[in-house]
């Protein structure tokens, strides 16, 4: 077998969480005195990115401590709402996920802050197939880090990343593994191997394992 485990970003690889983001943030905003204001579009490009970097794209006429305060009192507000509500599945998720960890073992690295994943898991109990999970809210490194991290402390020699962005494949390829493009989600990319549908998946990867080519 060519691969021997399967890692995933999450927004916009797994589920589209913006409207119940984009619901809590405001609810965020609007305690602190201030008019909700940050749009979908606003959070679309900020997607994939550290949390001091979704604070200055978002509040750069703020002190970066004052920026960063804020942000982490609208994510508490974000993960107590998506614990209960969740977000857009793609199509096909959780099937595909159920059929995919009986073959190989299924890891999640985003560039979140702590609590986020686990509102996933805690919305559409999806952790039942997933053996580990990592993030910077938890570790502090960048998502190149927690690639490696996740990868080193399971043993896995031959692991494949599927993510949306190009700091997916950045990270990937810093992480020195190959790169899926889930071309469905937020980022756009040419040049790269292509997943169309989530429910794709497994096919390309048995595809992969007969008939075994790099990847970028």
């Amino acid at each position: 077998m060519l691969w021997d485990a399967i890692l995933f970003d999450l927004d916009g690889t797994l589920w589209d969480s913006t409207e119940g983001v984009l619901t809590s943030w405001n609810r965020g905003l609007a305690a602190h005195g201030l008019s909700p204001f940050i749009t979908r579009t606003d959070l679309e490009s900020c997607m994939g990115l550290l949390l001091p970097d979704i604070a200055a794209r978002l509040f750069p006429d703020m002190e970066a401590d004052e920026r960063l305060m804020l942000i982490k009192d609208c994510m508490r507000l974000e993960n107590a709402y998506l614990a209960q509500h969740g977000g857009e599945l793609y199509p096909g998720v959780p099937e595909t996920l159920a059929q995919l960890s009986e073959a190989y073992p299924l890891a999640i690295v985003s560039n979140c802050g702590d609590g986020y994943i686990e509102s996933f898991f805690a919305a559409h109990h999806l952790d039942q197939y997933i053996t580990d999970y990592e993030h910077p809210g938890r570790t502090g490194l960048d998502k190149a880090g927690n690639i490696r991290a996740v990868v080193e402390r399971n043993g896995w020699r031959h692991p494949v990343y599927v993510g949306d962005t190009r700091i997916d494949l950045d990270a990937s390829r810093s992480a020195g593994i190959p790169f899926i493009h889930a071309a469905y989600g937020f980022g756009r990319l040419d040049g790269v191997r292509r997943l169309d549908h989530f429910s794709d998946l497994p096919a390309l990867l048995r595809y992969d394992d007969e008939a075994p080519r790099p990847l970028n």
